[in-house]
């Protein structure tokens, strides 16, 4: 574990060296949440407590949104790039052969990415949208505690979505289409646009049940304390469920590429 660890701090240390993109995105995040939070305060004027929310409540989920883009890779941004590229070229082979597990190694650099870009790209667009907002902010440190839980939830179920994604391009010519409807559908379905609580019928149960609301929606209303005791253990069980799930559907099909890389190389 000690060596997923340094992987860990070596991929925050990587992201860290980019300070001008990273004040770049802090700008940007910044920008698009005083448009997305004026947006917002025109739509909660004319329906009050849409989907469930007042206006406090509403905005603050916008600037959770900005804060959370990034760290849970809702647009890609991380990894899944470069595996792609060594899969492409074939350097995936020396990957594979290492005595190290190519699934733990991306996660817990992707892990660290994701810290850097909370830390980041994360806390001042948050602070900037308190300053100029009235947001609902947790009032115990137990909230706080519980809404970091859930992001690391949301960004290990992000990783296993990419991941299987990037593991495609073991089969197709050029992932870069499958890695683009996974980032649009990841930008629809995590509620990054709107809250899914206001998607209607059929189309909001669905959304609600895929694994793109464990990015925001979910940890959102733990932020914003719409779970607590049963209903918060429900809310963990549903990313861990879904965090597992892909994460074993990413391992068959490490290993099914894997004996396909063997059977090539042989």
């Amino acid at each position: 574990m000690r060596l997923y660890a340094v992987v860990a701090a070596g991929g925050f240390r990587r992201y860290a060296t980019y300070r001008m993109a990273t004040l770049a995105g802090v700008f940007t995040n910044t920008v698009f949440g005083f448009i997305l939070a004026y947006t917002y305060i025109a739509l909660w004027d004319e329906r009050p407590q849409l989907g469930g929310y007042d206006m406090s409540q509403a905005l603050t989920y916008v600037w959770l949104g900005q804060a959370l883009l990034m760290t849970c890779a809702m647009m890609g941004g991380g990894f899944e790039d470069e595996l792609m590229e060594r899969i492409r070229t074939g350097d995936i082979a020396v990957d594979l052969y290492r005595p190290v597990d190519l699934q733990l190694w991306w996660l817990a650099g992707d892990l660290g990415r994701a810290a850097f870009h909370l830390l980041g790209r994360g806390i001042v667009p948050m602070v900037l949208g308190g300053l100029a907002f009235d947001l609902t902010m947790p009032g115990s440190p137990g909230r706080w505690l519980a809404f970091l839980v859930s992001v690391a939830l949301g960004v290990v179920v992000s990783f296993a979505v990419r991941f299987l994604v990037a593991l495609s391009a073991f089969w197709l010519l050029d992932g870069a289409g499958a890695m683009q409807i996974a980032w649009l559908a990841g930008l629809f379905f995590s509620g990054m646009l709107l809250p899914l609580t206001l998607f209607p019928g059929l189309l909001g149960q669905v959304a609600r049940a895929l694994p793109w609301s464990s990015l925001l929606q979910v940890p959102a209303d733990v932020f914003l304390g719409k779970y607590a005791g049963w209903e918060l253990l429900q809310a963990y069980a549903f990313q861990g469920g879904w965090a597992v799930v892909l994460l074993l559907a990413g391992r068959l099909l490490q290993s099914v590429a894997t004996r396909r890389v063997v059977v090539q190389g042989g």
